[in-house]
């Protein structure tokens, strides 16, 4: 009887103690949101937190250096909660945490926060963004944004701090990717404000914006502009031209930074989120533009083309049928494209988010230097849907036998579909439903372009062309960057192999190769993701034959969000176990 007594106590003891683990690591996971909540204003706004809509993040060296003691503190508090015994989705909760916040602590170690700025991104450019990602309904919201206008002047001079800091310490960006950099500052640089594109919202102001406001509310919004935004830009401007870009590095590879090596190392696994080396990914992406290239060869003997890719790209690329004469062309079939993957993706799918998305034209200011297109994910509370931007700047350099891949992976069943139906998951705590493994999302990205075949596109040559032309583009980033950030290629030695291989016009090839340099190892996360989901699902359908259902499995790969590779993999063999 005592024994039993004792078994008994024990088998109830056990549940006991995992419970108090979890609810400690729930209780812990709702406190470091409500941190960051309070830390990245624009980010809280973004997940659907308004409480702190008319401020913005701290930017400074103290904040950056306050920020990491803290980092570290929250470090060890989840490091103690992870040796409780946590399982199942605690145990991924807990783990992806402490990747998030190890690799935080990594960045700062390197000094990433002293290159705030790039070519195409930065405070600068996005900033004028703001007014199309918030709530602009009421009086309030008004007033919180002329209280973010009156803030940014702030946040330059931190930033400023921040690069001044990245000189003296030889952490700066490589010059050549700042060329051009004048024209997304001096478009701010504005003598009437009424002309500004901040002053936009306040032009037509919405129904529940009493009458009487409205003198007092543009008045006010004049004034920040004139008083604060456009002196920010003159000063941020100064910096750049005296003291910035006169100073920044000519060696181009992360391995020009101080730890350069170590740091592009970790790079890799931060962006991969697989324990691999810079020199494995580089054999893959060789591996893998010698299997497209073959795939593209066959196209271009199936069309009886005589000669070599760089000749069949430079025919096809200025055949004026693959050429939009408009920008409001190019729109247009890129709206007819997602209208017609829409009605195609419950084929495909058993669960689709609810919240919509649209097509806006890339922002001119920003066009001539960044890639051909990009997606913003939708608002944490409804308001604001999610949106794929397409650039229609040098239209001889968007070529349309591309738009349908291109126009997959952006939106729909790509990064729309993804990351709404993301942030509608229910299991998720909030920091999963707004964040995410770069491998999966743009794996995800990459794969979806796949998916055309099963949804009725790429049905005559060229557009399957067009597949290749973006897979191989990602498949020569695993070259490329590799090779400028760890091997010692030059910029031309980069430019030169994207030429050979892809089907690229040289407009977009140069920006490209330049993100790669503003940005080590981001590149590498489209190609390494997408092969990973086509392994798991191969791996699903030679093991459940005829059981395989295309729908759940997707499903599956969407259930949890935007998880490391590691962990995806989990999940698709516990359901293969599963179905079996």
């Amino acid at each position: 009887m005592r024994v039993q007594t004792i078994i008994l106590f024990v088998v109830l003891l056990v549940p006991s103690t995992i419970f108090a683990a979890s609810a400690e690591l729930a209780k812990l996971i709702d406190e470091h949101w409500e941190y960051t909540m309070r830390e990245y204003p624009e980010y809280a706004t973004q997940a659907g937190d308004h409480r702190f809509n008319d401020k913005l993040a701290e930017v400074s060296l103290a904040a950056e250096e306050r920020r990491e003691k803290e980092r570290q503190q929250w470090l060890a508090k989840f490091e103690v909660v992870e040796k409780t015994g946590l399982t199942g989705d605690d145990a991924v909760n807990c783990a992806i945490k402490l990747r998030d916040l190890r690799d935080g602590a990594n960045e700062y170690r390197y000094q990433t926060h002293l290159t705030p700025i790039t070519g195409r991104t930065g405070f600068h450019i996005e900033f004028p963004d703001l007014r199309k990602q918030i709530p602009l309904a009421t009086t309030k919201d008004f007033d919180n944004y002329i209280a973010r206008l009156r803030a940014f002047g702030a946040v330059t001079d931190g930033n400023i701090e921040l690069l001044r800091a990245g000189v003296k310490a030889g952490v700066t960006q490589p010059a050549v990717i700042l060329e051009g950099y004048r024209d997304s500052i001096a478009a701010q640089i504005i003598s009437d404000p009424t002309k500004s594109l901040f002053y936009e919202p306040f032009r037509k102001l919405p129904q529940r914006v009493p009458d009487g406001e409205h003198d007092r509310l543009r008045a006010a919004a004049k004034a920040a502009i004139t008083e604060v935004i456009v002196p920010a830009y003159e000063r941020f401007l100064k910096f750049m031209e005296e003291e910035y870009v006169p100073n920044c590095r000519t060696a181009i590879g992360a391995s020009a930074l101080p730890n350069g090596r170590d740091f592009y190392r970790f790079r890799i696994k931060h962006f991969t989120t697989l324990d691999t080396t810079p020199e494995a990914v580089h054999q893959q992406g060789l591996a893998e533009v010698t299997r497209v290239r073959a795939e593209m060869q066959k196209i271009m003997d199936g069309v009886g083309f005589k000669g070599d890719l760089p000749a069949f790209t430079a025919k096809i690329n200025s055949d004026p049928q693959f050429q939009a004469a408009t920008p409001e062309e190019l729109m247009r079939k890129a709206a007819l494209i997602l209208k017609k993957a829409d009605g195609e993706l419950p084929k495909l799918f058993g669960k689709l988010p609810r919240m919509p998305y649209g097509l806006r034209e890339v922002p001119s200011y920003i066009a001539p230097k960044t890639t051909s297109a990009y997606y913003m994910r939708p608002s944490g509370d409804g308001t604001v849907a999610g949106f794929y931007y397409l650039n229609t700047y040098n239209l001889p350099a968007r070529p349309t036998y591309a738009l349908e891949s291109l126009s997959l992976h952006e939106a729909v069943p790509g990064h729309h579909l993804q990351l709404a139906l993301q942030q509608e998951l229910e299991n998720l705590p909030e920091f999963r439903k707004f964040g995410g493994a770069t491998a999966f999302i743009e794996g995800w990205g990459l794969y979806s372009e796949s998916l055309g075949d099963e949804m009725g596109f790429y049905e005559d040559p060229y557009s399957d062309f067009g597949r290749l032309s973006m897979e191989m583009w990602r498949s020569c980033r695993l070259v490329v960057d590799t090779g400028i950030h760890f091997l010692g290629w030059t910029r031309e030695q980069a430019i030169a192999f994207m030429q050979q291989n892809s089907a690229g016009s040289d407009h977009n090839i140069r920006a490209e190769v330049d993100r790669y340099i503003g940005w080590p190892g981001q590149a590498v996360a489209y190609k390494t993701g997408e092969l990973k989901i086509q392994a798991l699902r191969k791996e699903a359908e030679t093991a459940l034959g005829e059981k395989f259902d295309l729908r759940a499995f997707h499903d599956v790969v969407l259930g949890a969000g935007a998880v490391p590779l590691d962990v995806l993999e989990g999940r698709v063999k516990a359901w293969i176990a599963e179905q079996q």
